[in-house]
């Protein structure tokens, strides 16, 4: 019997829902978790979160950089208590 896959580490934590594209303040639905290999651990899961106009623009910033690993509904997220 082999061993079990290793699970995804869950995401960090999100606190204002905001998204992350540069001056953009609308509400964001999707959160785009990142890894850069040269400074996290393999399971970090960084988060960026994004309206829907933003949601490709900044999943392919990070693709073509190989740093994207997925892309998730924002309500999937866990939440920073205020």
């Amino acid at each position: 019997m082999s061993a079990p896959e290793p699970s995804a580490a869950a995401p960090d934590a999100v606190g204002e829902l905001v998204c992350s594209a540069r001056r953009c303040r609308a509400e964001p639905a999707w959160g785009v978790l990142w890894n850069n290999p040269t400074l996290h651990t393999p399971d970090r899961r960084k988060v960026w979160l994004a309206c829907e106009e933003h949601r490709e623009p900044l999943a392919e910033y990070l693709r073509v950089r190989a740093f994207l690993r997925d892309v998730v509904p924002v309500d999937d997220l866990d939440r920073v208590e205020p």
